[in-house]
């Protein structure tokens, strides 16, 4: 049962607040920006409102999760500091002398029970774009597009190697803090055998936690918590060797990552106005109608769309002059997407980064020719080959790769006389001048991975990685906000 919605209590130590916590502070300037009522309103409908025990503050329990992404917390640590940091405490709605804590496992039951089947990204997105409108922050009618890769939890490293990394990390705090512990720790694992490093694991983190001196150390405790999270989440998912819902993605011919891409719309003022998360292995340019259709319905103004050669295609460049849908398109064509003719467009993606062509399966072709010449009046074919021995033991070869075939390529026909209007176009100073406000894209993305965790994922899942795409963003638009404010 939802409890009844209430402002701060009443405390006689209230005035620590002012005290204590600055109008500079990041937090108080959040809770001062944002209402967050709406979030009880969005999630009434998934609480019983006549029985049942009275469930924990809807918007206490999702101020909790922006925590955790702010200052990449724990869900046990970022529960313990609120008992002690005041700045925490006021954000929370709490009154200083407050010690009754939620149940750290609280927050991931809030996540899976109450947060799940709702448009969160949407949702957080579009009240970040409302308030920047608001206060007159989102003057232009420019997005800049582009993607940004998430590794999956489980890759580039195995449970072994993420165990022996969390394990290092513990052990070079507690190093930093006393060196001569070192010889009450069990002996390092040195074999990758994962029962013999999950033993281990377990055998170091008994052996900190009995020691009540090293385990009441702040920097120590939180690296025990983050090696006993990692390990319990290991041990669930023993039997499950990747996430199923990531995969294979290339950022260059030769540089891939296994996980998700999440495509970004951006207003030149640095504000997010639009995202879509995919697996790793899908395209850019495909996504384009989409972030300028939410953009629109988020609040945005969209007449200008600045995009790499990903968002060249034929299909966006028809879209991009429809009458009601249509908008001006600021990104170099590229002769393969933008030029070529191809069956199944719908199944082979192209990679623009590596400048090749990825299968359904996620395979990408590992050579490419051209063939024909220029000046002889007959279009030429540029042929992508795949690695023939991963076609053979494909899930998807029916259909797609011949029984006993030694090769496997894809061609596309290359149309030079197409987009006679879009290539005259990049040719003027008014695009080139338009197309130097992609790098704002880049600065952003390196914001999102570098300052706020969006390297990796911290869940397994397409839906646990929307939730932290959700999150995310909307923390580093209130960030932007509060610094155009």
């Amino acid at each position: 049962m939802l409890p009844v919605q209430s402002t701060l209590p009443f405390s006689d130590y209230s005035s620590l607040y002012d005290l204590l916590v600055p109008k500079t502070n990041l937090l108080r300037q959040i809770n001062d920006l944002v209402d967050f009522s709406f979030i009880r309103k969005e999630l009434l409908a998934k609480y019983c409102s006549d029985n049942g025990r009275t469930a924990e503050c809807p918007v206490r329990m999702f101020k909790y999760l922006l925590l955790k992404i702010i200052y990449d917390l724990s869900d046990v640590d970022v529960v313990e500091h609120s008992l002690y940091d005041l700045s925490f405490k006021y954000f929370l709605g709490m009154v200083p002398e407050e010690t009754s804590l939620i149940n750290p496992s609280s927050l991931c039951k809030f996540r899976k029970l109450r947060l799940k089947d709702n448009d969160l990204m949407n949702l957080l997105i579009e009240k970040t774009v409302s308030l920047a409108v608001e206060k007159g922050i989102i003057k232009s009618r420019t997005i800049i597009v582009d993607s940004t890769h998430t590794g999956s939890r489980s890759n580039p490293y195995s449970s072994v190697d993420v165990l022996k990394l969390r394990s290092k990390q513990l052990r070079k705090v507690i190093y930093d803090f006393d060196d001569e512990v070192k010889e009450s720790l069990p002996e390092k694992n040195e074999d990758n055998d994962l029962s013999h490093e999950l033993k281990y694991t377990r055998d170091l983190v008994d052996a900190v936690s009995s020691n009540a001196v090293l385990s009441n150390v702040p920097k120590i405790k939180e690296r025990l918590n983050m090696l006993k999270e990692v390990a319990d989440d290991i041990e669930d998912h023993y039997t499950i060797s990747k996430d199923t819902d990531a995969r294979t993605g290339h950022k260059s011919e030769d540089d891939s990552f296994f996980g998700y891409k999440t495509h970004i719309a951006m207003s030149d003022e640095r504000i997010i106005t639009a995202a879509i998360v995919t697996s790793g292995e899908k395209g850019d340019g495909p996504q384009l109608e989409e972030l300028v259709k939410q953009s629109r319905e988020n609040g945005m103004e969209v007449e200008t769309v600045v995009g790499d050669t990903a968002y060249s295609g034929k299909d966006n460049i028809i879209l991009s002059q429809d009458e009601e849908k249509g908008f001006e398109l600021v990104a170099q064509l590229h002769p393969v997407i933008s030029h070529g003719f191809r069956k199944e467009e719908d199944k082979f993606e192209f990679n623009k980064d590596a400048g090749m062509f990825v299968c359904p399966a996620g395979h990408m072709a590992v050579r490419k020719a051209c063939q024909g010449k220029k000046g002889q009046g007959v279009n030429r074919t540029m042929v992508y080959f795949f690695d023939v021995d991963k076609c053979r033991n494909c899930s998807r070869r029916k259909g797609c790769y011949k029984e006993g075939a030694n090769s496997k390529s894809y061609s596309v026909q290359i149309k030079s006389e197409e987009h006679k209007r879009q290539e005259s176009f990049q040719n003027t100073e008014e695009f080139k001048e338009k197309a130097r406000v992609r790098y704002k894209i880049e600065a952003k993305n390196a914001e999102l991975k570098n300052v706020l965790g969006y390297d990796r994922a911290t869940s397994y899942g397409m839906d646990c990685m929307r939730m932290q795409g959700a999150l995310t963003i909307f923390v580093a638009n209130l960030k932007r906000i509060l610094k155009l404010s």
